[in-house]
């Protein structure tokens, strides 16, 4: 065979090599790679809404933080990286070490951090590390009115998301709707300068006014708080509402939680004893009987009741709760001293079907 022939020879396989290739991009693995390879996706995150109580104060808002990450292969000295980033973040060696998976071209290593934080670790000048814009949630008030607002952590694939409370209730209207940015991209994975970019802005969350009076929220915190110390009680809440409207002024229950703190406490802390708990009405529900026997007209105020001793009824017997008897007494003087005798005598006035 002549050198020719040889060369035609290698020239044509040469071509057809290149021709299958080119099939195999551009046909057979168009319809599972090609996109992927030739697009890059990056989604934009949206500002969470802000909360704000009936006076505009800012009950939570959004602070800086930033994420960190590590490119593997760009990384000169594993162990060094990882003793210097654990001199910041404090997290453990091992945690860290096991966090830096070399098969991967990019790896997110934690959140939230502070910009003291990140000046720290940037100050340090390691080779494959970046940080990522980021922002969380943040309570100026602390624990002021935790059960009220509930607080954001993540879902299972490390999304921000409310749980309980208004951040978890309207976590819909505050999250907000991200957006996308499209980018062409070369084989090796680098932005095409001249190729198509296509931006969808995203759409920060709306914000929220509550009826809550922070003014308010503070006073019924104090005051629960001075109460369970006098009582030795293991919890209390107090809700305050404007008698004209029904409208929600102030709700806090103890024990309770910080939100910017959340995963340092139990999962049984998060729950709103005010609205999520059952109690007996007890003593509290005898100023509604007594209303709708005097709206009857079965009494007044001022008849008389001869408060002697317990009474029977079937197999019960009720009694005054220290088991002491005041003789002849009026109604409002029933409702002074919760007289469970005394409310017996007015339900039997008011009767079963209106009670």
């Amino acid at each position: 065979m002549s050198k020719l022939k040889i060369i035609f020879f290698i020239f044509i396989v040469f071509f057809i090599t290149i021709i299958a290739r080119l099939f195999y991009l551009q046909v057979i693995a168009s319809y599972s790679t090609s996109k992927s390879s030739y697009l890059n996706y990056n989604r934009i995150t949206p500002q969470r809404g802000f909360i704000f109580d009936r006076n505009g104060k800012p009950l939570v808002l959004n602070q800086p933080s930033f994420r960190l990450f590590i490119e593997p292969k760009k990384i000169k000295d594993k162990k060094e990286l990882i003793e210097k980033l654990d001199k910041v973040l404090t997290i453990g060696e091992a945690t860290l070490e096991a966090k830096i998976d070399e098969t991967k071209e990019w790896v997110a290593i934690q959140s939230g951090l502070t910009e003291d934080q990140k000046n720290k670790i940037a100050k340090q000048k390691i080779s494959g590390i970046g940080f990522e814009d980021n922002s969380q949630r943040y309570y100026p008030e602390s624990s002021l009115a935790a059960h009220l607002l509930g607080f954001v952590g993540k879902n299972k694939v490390g999304d921000n998301i409310g749980y309980s409370g208004i951040e978890g209730f309207y976590d819909q209207d505050l999250i907000g709707l991200s957006g996308l940015m499209r980018i062409e991209r070369d084989l090796f994975g680098r932005p095409i300068l001249l190729g198509n970019q296509e931006k969808i802005e995203s759409e920060n969350g709306r914000n929220l006014t509550l009826t809550i009076d922070s003014s308010v929220q503070k006073i019924i915190k104090a005051k629960l708080i001075e109460g369970i110390e006098r009582y030795k009680a293991k919890e209390g809440c107090v809700i305050v509402a404007d008698p004209n409207t029904l409208e929600i002024l102030a709700m806090n229950c103890l024990p309770d939680f910080d939100p910017d703190k959340y995963y340092q406490f139990s999962q049984d802390i998060f729950v709103n004893q005010a609205i999520s708990s059952l109690y007996e009405p007890g003593s509290t529900f005898k100023p509604m009987i007594m209303a709708a026997a005097i709206n009857e007209k079965n009494l007044k105020p001022d008849d008389f009741f001869d408060e002697e001793g317990p009474i029977s009824i079937g197999e019960y017997k009720v009694k005054t709760w220290d088991d002491k008897y005041s003789g002849k007494i009026t109604m409002t003087r029933i409702l002074e001293k919760s007289s469970n005798v005394g409310m017996v005598y007015v339900g039997q006035k008011l009767g079963n079907d209106n009670i």
